[in-house]
């Protein structure tokens, strides 16, 4: 038998380890998928918007790999600490997959990021998807009127549709209740969404572009000068790939199109790079200062030299993620990424035996859920053609025991099952559907395994 340790169960590990089970050419694999979180699927679970049903829906495909019988679910396990270093775990598995992702975002890098009202997008999608490690204290929505999201990505269009949201679209989705409830309560009216470059250069999809105009109560508008300074959007965008053309088309629906009057305002502005976040003189963030950029004929910008202020008591930065070093794993701090070659984990330029990595921590943070399907494919085939050499080592018959010793609470399938039924539970006292558990305390507890001491 072939004994396999995955670590973390989003898209990218659950696809792992059902490549690994589901081959034929060699028998008796037998995967657990270990996350330090007691919920399984990671950002489908943590990163899709509530608001997206069809997309969370996909948690039903994950669901059903992690009940196969050959696979095992054992969260609220936290590889690289004291309790489980990595070269422990290779002690207890033929092999190991790290699927980690890519946590930590990237700062704007410019005066003012410390002050208040000023985020990551990451933080605000934690809190409102109710990520146990978010800060909920810190998003007061009382008093903002005005909200920047510095982004053109797919993460920056989620968080400028969450904001201009009614309370009766979000009532019938799983967020959190006092995420609820400071998102109702808001105040927010207008949401400008600006990038540094055009718009044919956005990288959110289409179909998440189109979403912001069908928002009810809630106009949209575009500025034609600031398209028209985009040469691929003057040449009509003939050149461009098919998902940028057709961004493109949607922006310049909207700009022919200048809205009506509505309760809230979503304003798409392109070429403006932020330079600075202006202090209230209360330590809280009153605007940020943009320069106006150009294209420098290479795909890339210059700047202009003009400068304009754009109020905010509120900004979220979505300018990219970067993967965090694992203690026990080799790190390209550069890259955000593990070295490795077609999956297997290099050390000192050698494939180290038994580890490998799948998913952004492999390729960084890039693509769509869908990315990791073949990335994960591609790690799995190595494995397995090392599986000869990987199984000649002799190992304890379950790791499970181990783990305890260790000091570690695993929290097994039954025990996601729990969370999930307190979770319809708490929806139904509340008079909505499932509501998520927001808090590290109230997910144990519902697991019914006791927190550490």
């Amino acid at each position: 038998m072939l004994r396999v340790a995955v670590v973390g169960s989003g898209p990218s590990g659950v696809y792992a380890a059902q490549t690994l089970v589901q081959q034929r050419e060699v028998p008796g694999v037998r995967v657990d998928v270990l996350d330090r979180l007691p919920a399984p699927y990671g950002l489908v679970r943590y990163g899709v918007a509530p608001d997206h049903e069809k997309i969370k829906s996909l948690q039903g495909n994950l669901r059903g790999v992690l009940e196969d019988e050959r696979i095992r679910f054992l969260g609220n396990v936290e590889v690289g600490g004291e309790q489980l270093p990595t070269a422990r775990l290779l002690e207890l598995y033929h092999a190991v997959v790290y699927c980690v992702g890519a946590a930590r975002d990237r700062l704007l890098g410019i005066p003012g990021e410390e002050l208040g009202g000023v985020h990551s997008a990451t933080s605000f999608v934690n809190w409102y998807s109710a990520h146990p490690d978010a800060e909920t204290a810190d998003f007061r929505l009382a008093g903002v009127r005005s909200a920047v999201v510095v982004g053109a990505g797919n993460v920056a269009v989620d968080v400028t549709r969450i904001l201009a949201r009614g309370e009766a679209e979000l009532l019938p989705t799983d967020m959190p209740q006092p995420a609820l409830g400071a998102l109702a309560g808001s105040r927010v009216r207008e949401v400008r969404m600006v990038a540094r470059r055009g718009p044919s250069q956005g990288k959110f999809t289409t179909k998440e572009l189109r979403e912001l105009g069908s928002l009810p109560g809630v106009a949209v508008a575009v500025d034609p000068a600031e398209l028209a300074l985009d040469p691929a959007y003057a040449g009509q965008g003939a050149a461009l790939p098919a998902v940028n053309r057709r961004n493109v088309e949607v922006l310049r629906g909207w700009a022919e199109d200048p809205p009506g009057g509505a309760d809230r305002r979503i304003e798409l502005r392109f070429f403006l790079r932020p330079v600075e976040l202006l202090d209230d003189g209360a330590g809280h963030v009153r605007a940020v200062r943009f320069e106006r950029t150009l294209p420098d004929g290479r795909g890339g910008v210059t700047g202009s030299g003009t400068f304009e202020e754009i109020e905010a008591q509120l900004v979220l930065r979505s300018v990219g993620y970067k993967g965090v070093a694992l203690a026990g794993l080799p790190f390209d701090p550069a890259k955000g990424t593990v070295p490795h070659a077609a999956g297997r984990v290099l050390r000192d330029g050698r494939a180290s035996v038994g580890e490998y990595v799948a998913g952004w921590i492999k390729r960084g943070p890039t693509g769509v859920i869908g990315t990791n399907r073949p990335c994960a494919k591609e790690t799995a085939s190595s494995l397995l053609q090392d599986a000869a050499a990987l199984a000649a080592r002799d190992l304890p018959d379950d790791p499970l025991p181990a783990l305890r010793a260790a000091g570690l609470r695993p929290v097994e399938w039954p025990g996601w099952m729990a969370i999930e039924r307190a979770e319809v539970e708490l929806g139904s006292s509340l008079g909505r559907r499932s509501v998520k558990i927001p808090d590290w305390p109230g997910l144990l507890q519902a697991a019914e395994v006791s927190p550490p001491a």
